[in-house]
C-alpha cells in the first residue's frame, strides 16, 4: 500500500504542479474561453505526465541503490535460477506471412542452447491464409534442422490471441508452461530457464513479463528509437513493477505463462458490437489477474530482444495497430471480470494514444493565443512550463541515461562516457523530431476510427528497407502543410514564440527528410561505424 501511495502521491503532485504552472501561465491578461478550453485539454495530459513521473522516480531510485533491481520488485528466493529444471515448457512462435528465414535461426540456436528435450519443445503456430507463403512456410519448417513442430490454422479467427488459444486446446495437454515469443523475439536460453525457475519458485504465479530490449540495428531509425527506449523501459518498468505488484502487465511476448490458468482464464470472447478483441495481452493479464494469479514483471532485459520497425511508416502503422486495439478498452471497463488494478491498467493503456489528439490541440490553441497576445512574447510562466512538461514526459528516458552514466560497468558496456552521451544527446533530438508528427498521426488515426474506418490488422513489414522522398511526402504531407501554417503564424506573432514552439513541434517542418534520411543508408552508416547510439549487444555480441 505504501508503495501505491507513493506512485499516487508523485502523480498528483506532477498534475498539481503543471497545472499551476500553466494556469499562470494563462492568467495573463485574463481568462479567455480559449484559455479555459486549453486548460481543461491539458488535465488528462497532465495525468499521463503523472505516470511518467510516478514510475520513474521510484524506478531510479531502485536502479541505483539495489543490488540487483528486478529482485527488489520481484521477490523471489535469491537462489531460485539455481534450481532443476522440472516443468515441462512449450517455446511457442506465432507467425502470419512471416520470413521463415528470418524467425527460425532464433529459435534454432535458442533450442541447441537449452538441450533439454524433456522439458523444452519448440512450437511454430501459423495463421498464414495465402497459399504461396503457407506453402514456402511448410518447406522452410521441414528444412528446419532441429526438432520443431508446426501448425497452421485454416482461418485466423481471433487473431494471435485465438491461435494461442487453440493451441492451449488441442495440442498442450502435457505442456505445464508456455513461453510466448513473437516472429521478431529473440531470448537467449538463460533468460528461458530463468522464467521458469521463477515460475518453479513461486506456484502462485500465472504470468511472468521479461524485460525486452531492441535487437541491434543497423538502420537509423530502430537504432536511435530502440536506444533510448530501452534507458526509459528500464527506469519505466521498475517503478511500475514496485507499485503494481502482482498485477502487472503483460506484452503479449518474450514472457512465459502458466497453461492451465491461461486456458482457464484467457478465453477472450468477442465485444457486445461482435468485434474482435485486438489488443489482447493487457485483457489477458487483468483476468489472470483477477483470477487471483500473479502477473508480474522480471525487469532486467538481457536475453531478451525484440526487432523494433524498420523505419518511419512502419512505425507509425505499428502505433496504428495499437491504438485501434487499445481504444476498445473503453467497452470492458465497466465489464465484470477485473480487479480495480486491471481496469487501471486498460485506461493507462488508452491514455498512450488517446493524449494524442489533446496534445494537437494545445498546441493549436496555443498558436492561438500566441496569434492574439501582445508583442511581448512568452512570459516567464510560460517558460518555466515548456521546461517542465518535457521533464516530466521524458523522465524515465533521462533518468535512465543518468543511471547509466552513474556506474562505471554500464557505461562501459556502450562504450563509454563519450560515446553514450553523444547517442543520447542524438536521440533526444530524434524523439523531439518524432514525437509531433507521430502525435499528428494517431490523431488523424483516431478521427478515421471514430468516423467509421476498420482497423484492420495485417502483417508487418519487419526488413529494412529505405523510403524514397516521393513516398514520405505523400504519408507526411499534412503534417508538413500544419507545420508550414501554424510557424507562419507563430513567426508573424514574433519569433520568440516559434523559438518556443520548435522544440516541441519543429518535427512538423522536417517530417519528410527525417522519414527518408533515418531510413536511408548515408546516417544509418554514420552511427554505426561510429557506433553512436550502439546497444551493448552490439559491442560484444552474446551467442543468443
Amino acid at each position: 500500500m505504501a508503495r501505491r501511495l507513493l506512485f499516487g502521491a508523485l502523480l498528483l503532485a506532477t498534475v498539481g504542479l503543471l497545472t499551476t504552472l500553466l494556469m499562470q501561465a494563462l492568467e495573463q491578461g485574463g481568462w479567455t474561453l480559449l484559455k479555459l478550453a486549453l486548460l481543461l485539454a491539458f488535465i488528462p495530459v497532465a495525468v499521463w505526465l503523472g505516470i511518467c513521473v510516478g514510475n520513474a522516480v521510484p524506478g531510479f531510485i531502485v536502479l541505483v541503490a539495489s543490488r540487483r533491481a528486478a529482485l527488489a520488485v520481484l521477490p523471489v528466493q535469491d537462489t531460485f535460477d539455481r534450481a532443476p529444471i522440472a516443468l515441462r515448457t512449450a517455446i511457442v512462435v506465432t507467425v502470419r506471412n512471416e520470413d521463415m528465414g528470418a524467425v527460425l535461426p532464433p529459435l534454432r540456436l535458442l533450442m541447441a542452447a537449452l538441450d533439454d528435450p524433456a522439458h523444452f519443445q519448440a512450437w511454430v503456430l501459423s495463421d498464414t491464409q495465402e497459399p504461396a507463403l503457407a506453402e514456402a512456410e511448410a518447406t522452410a519448417i521441414a528444412a528446419a534442422g532441429f526438432a520443431l513442430s508446426y501448425r497452421r490454422r485454416t482461418n485466423n479467427a481471433g487473431y494471435k490471441a485465438g491461435n494461442v488459444m487453440d493451441f492451449l486446446d488441442h495440442h498442450a495437454a502435457e505442456v505445464e508452461l508456455v513461453v510466448m515469443l513473437d516472429a521478431d523475439s529473440t531470448m537467449a536460453a538463460a533468460a528461458v530457464r530463468r522464467l521458469v525457475r521463477i515460475m518453479q519458485a513461486d506456484p502462485s504465479l500465472g504470468l511472468v513479463q521479461h524485460l525486452t530490449a531492441g535487437r541491434p540495428a543497423a538502420a537509423a531509425f530502430p537504432r536511435l528509437f530502440q536506444f533510448g527506449m530501452r534507458a526509459g523501459m528500464r527506469v519505466w518498468s521498475v517503478g511500475q513493477a514496485l507499485w503494481q505488484g502482482r498485477a502487472g502487465p503483460y506484452w503479449g511476448h518474450n514472457a512465459i505463462f502458466r497453461a492451465t490458468a491461461f486456458r482457464t482464464h484467457c478465453r477472450l470472447p468477442p465485444l457486445a458490437d461482435g468485434s474482435i478483441i485486438l489488443s489482447h495481452d493487457q485483457v489477458e493479464a487483468a483476468r489472470l489477474s483477477a483470477a487471483g494469479w500473479g502477473v508480474v514483471v522480471w525487469a532486467e532485459d538481457d536475453g531478451s530482444y525484440e526487432a523494433n520497425p524498420p523505419a518511419m511508416p512502419e512505425f507509425l502503422h505499428r502505433d496504428r495497430r495499437w491504438l485501434a486495439g487499445n481504444m476498445q478498452y473503453r467497452h470492458l471497463l465497466t465489464a465484470p471480470g477485473f480487479l480495480p488494478m486491471g481496469r487501471w491498467q486498460l485506461v493507462q493503456a488508452m491514455l498512450l494514444f488517446a493524449g494524442a489528439p489533446l496534445y494537437v490541440a494545445i498546441y493549436l490553441m496555443a498558436v492561438g493565443l500566441a496569434a492574439a497576445a501582445s508583442a511581448a512574447g512568452p512570459g516567464p510562466a510560460t517558460l518555466a512550463v515548456a521546461i517542465a512538461w518535457p521533464l516530466a514526459l521524458y523522465a524515465p528516458k533521462l533518468l535512465g541515461y543518468t543511471e547509466i552514466l552513474l556506474f562505471p560497468a554500464r557505461r562501459a558496456a556502450y562504450g563509454g562516457a563519450d560515446r553514450f552521451v553523444v547517442g543520447a544527446l542524438i536521440e533526444i533530438v530524434f524523439t523531439l523530431l518524432l514525437d509531433a508528427p507521430a502525435y499528428v498521426s494517431k490523431t488523424l488515426a483516431l478521427l478515421r476510427l471514430l468516423l467509421g474506418g476498420q482497423p484492420g490488422w495485417l502483417p508487418q513489414n519487419r526488413s529494412d528497407r529505405g523510403v524514397a522522398w516521393h513516398e514520405a511526402l505523400r504519408l507526411f504531407w499534412p503534417h508538413t502543410l500544419l507545420g508550414m501554417m501554424t510557424f507562419s503564424v507563430l513567426l508573424h506573432a514574433g519569433a520568440a514564440y516559434a523559438l518556443l514552439a520548435l522544440p516541441f513541434a519543429g518535427g512538423l517542418l522536417t517530417v519528410v527528410p527525417f522519414c527518408v534520411l533515418t531510413s536511408g543508408p548515408t546516417v544509418s552508416r554514420w552511427l554505426a561505424s561510429r557506433r553512436i547510439a550502439a546497444m551493448p549487444e552490439e559491442l560484444t555480441p552474446p551467442a543468443a
